[in-house]
């Protein structure tokens, strides 16, 4: 399963290595697709590719973590 999704990270969690601990903790392909990250929030926009199983566990994790997760379009990303 390839999802897309937007990430948005708030003054808390900005700075922390949470796709890389995504892509350490869960079994999946990360691709970042593009990044606006300032001092105090980032907006990210991801592509996951794995097990579907995976990859919404990778998601739940990603929402436990505080990162608001939104799906993309895929013309969005692909524009």
């Amino acid at each position: 399963m390839k999802m897309k999704i937007y990430l948005t990270y708030n003054a808390d969690n900005v700075r922390l290595p949470i796709i890389w601990q995504l892509g350490q903790s869960f079994e999946v392909v990360t691709n970042v697709r593009t990044a606006d990250v300032k001092e105090h929030m980032g907006l990210v926009a991801l592509e996951l590719d794995g097990e579907t199983e995976v990859v919404e566990q990778a998601v739940r994790w990603l929402q436990d973590q505080s990162v608001h997760v939104e799906p993309i379009e895929q013309n969005v990303v692909e524009g």
